[in-house]
C-alpha cells in the first residue's frame, strides 16, 4: 500500500506528507510482505527493544525468586539441625535474604511499573475499538514506552480528526443530495395525483434535477479519487492555447444567452506544458462555469494564457477573471474547501474544490485573487514540459 499523492485534510498541521518512510526489511514494514509506509524500522526496533527489556525483567525477577527461595530453605535447614553450616554461614545467609527479599521487592515493583502503562494502553486500545477516538494516554514510564504512548496519541488524533471530517463530509452530502431529491419528488407525485400535466414544463424541472444530481455523483467520485491519491493523472506535452481555444468555444452559446462577453487572450508560440488534457480541460471548464454563472448581464469573463512572470518560464498561468461582485474577504481563504460557497450561489460547492485537487495531482497550483476593478481572478499555475 503507498501513501496518497496529496496530504489528506485529516493529516495534523506541521507534520511532513508524505510519512518518512523508513529503511526496509523482510517482512517487516517497508519490505515485503509489510506494509510499504507508516510503522518503519525505526518503530519496529524500538517494539523489539521493549520487548527484550520486558523478557530480561521478568527472567531477572524470577531467579532473584528462585535464588531467596533456595537461600531460605538452606538457613532454614540449618536453623532447625536438619543441616550442618557454621554460625557465620547462617548469618551471612540471614543478610543475603533480607538483601534479596529488598531486591525482589524493588524488581517487583519496577516490574509493576512498566506494566501499569501498558494496562492504560491496552485498556485506551479498547475504548478505541469501541469507537472512542479521544482517547489518551499518559507518555510516561520508561523512553520505550513513552515512544509508544505518543504514537498512540498521535494515531488516535489522526483517527479522531478523520472521524470527524468523514461525519462533516457525510452531512454536506445528505445536505446537497436532499435538495434535487426533494424537487423530484414533489413533481413525480403532483404529476401522479393529477395536480400537474405530464407536460414538458412540469418534466423538465425532474430533469434539470436529474442533471443536477448526475454531476454531484461525478465531483463527488472524484473527490473521493483525489483524496484517496487514486486519481489516474495522464501526463502529455499540452499546447495550453489549443486546449483553452477549444474548452472556451463550448461556452460561446452560454455566454451570448446571458448577455456576457467571453473574452480569450492566448499566445500560440507558448511552450507546451506537461499535463492531463483530460484533468486540466475540467479545471477550465469548471472555472468558465463559476464566472458565467456570477457575472451578471453586461459583464465579461476573460480567460488568458501567459508565463508564469508574464513570459516563457518554468511554468505557466492559465487565468479566468470575472465582473461579478466577487468574493467576500473572509471567504476567500477557504473558497477551495469542499461544499464552501459565497452568498446567493446555487452550485454545490464542489467546483473550486475538485480543481484544487486536480491541479494539485498534476504537480500545479491554483489560486484566488481580488482585481482592483473588481469580481474574482482564478490564477492555475502549470508546470512547463521540460527539454528532451
Amino acid at each position: 500500500m503507498r501513501p496518497p499523492r496529496r496530504r489528506p485534510p485529516w493529516w495534523p498541521e506541521g507534520e511532513a506528507w508524505p510519512p518518512e518512510r523508513r529503511p526496509p526489511r523482510h517482512g517487516g514494514p517497508g519490505g515485503p510482505g509489510g506494509p510499504a509506509w507508516g510503522i518503519g524500522w525505526g518503530a519496529g526496533h524500538q517494539g523489539v527493544a521493549f520487548a527484550v527489556g520486558m523478557v530480561i525483567r521478568a527472567i531477572g525477577l524470577l531467579l532473584l525468586s528462585i535464588a531467596l527461595v533456595t537461600l531460605l530453605g538452606y538457613v532454614g535447614a540449618a536453623i532447625v539441625g536438619i543441616a550442618t553450616a557454621p554460625v557465620g554461614a547462617v548469618l551471612v545467609g540471614l543478610a543475603g535474604i533480607v538483601v534479596l527479599v529488598v531486591a525482589v521487592r524493588l524488581a517487583w515493583r519496577a516490574f509493576r511499573r512498566a506494566g501499569r502503562p501498558l494496562e492504560r494502553l491496552v485498556a485506551a486500545a479498547g475504548r478505541v475499538e469501541a469507537g472512542d477516538y479521544t482517547v489518551r494516554v499518559p507518555e510516561d514510564g520508561s523512553p520505550d514506552l513513552r515512544s509508544l504512548a505518543r504514537a498512540f496519541n498521535q494515531m488516535s488524533q489522526k483517527l479522531e480528526v478523520g472521524d470527524a471530517t468523514r461525519r462533516s463530509f457525510l452531512a454536506d452530502v445528505s445536505h446537497e443530495l436532499r435538495t434535487p431529491i426533494t424537487v423530484i419528488r414533489g413533481q413525480v407525485e403532483a404529476i401522479g395525483d393529477g395536480i400537474y400535466p405530464a407536460d414538458e414544463d412540469h418534466l423538465r424541472p425532474i430533469l434539470a434535477q436529474t442533471a443536477l444530481l448526475e454531476r454531484l455523483v461525478d465531483d463527488l467520485r472524484t473527490v473521493s479519487l483525489a483524496e484517496s491519491g487514486a486519481l489516474e493523472v495522464r501526463r502529455t506535452p499540452v499546447d495550453l492555447a489549443a486546449l483553452t481555444r477549444e474548452v472556451a468555444a463550448g461556452f460561446a452559446a452560454r455566454a451570448a444567452a446571458a448577455d456576457v462577453r467571453l473574452e480569450l487572450i492566448t499566445d500560440p508560440d507558448q511552450p507546451p506544458i506537461t499535463a492531463d488534457p483530460a484533468l486540466l480541460g475540467r479545471v477550465l471548464t469548471n472555472l468558465l462555469s463559476n464566472g458565467l454563472r456570477h457575472t451578471p448581464a453586461g459583464g465579461a469573463v476573460t480567460v488568458q494564457t501567459t508565463g508564469a512572470n508574464g513570459g516563457i518560464a518554468e511554468a505557466q498561468q492559465l487565468t479566468v477573471t470575472d465582473t461579478g461582485p466577487g468574493i467576500p474577504d473572509e471567504l476567500r481563504p477557504r473558497v477551495f474547501e469542499r461544499f464552501v460557497r459565497g452568498p446567493g450561489s446555487d452550485g454545490s460547492g464542489l467546483g473550486l474544490a475538485i480543481a484544487r485537487d486536480l491541479m494539485t495531482a498534476q504537480g500545479g497550483t491554483i489560486r484566488a485573487e481580488a482585481p482592483a476593478t473588481g469580481g474574482t481572478r482564478i490564477v492555475v499555475e502549470i508546470p512547463t514540459a521540460k527539454a528532451g
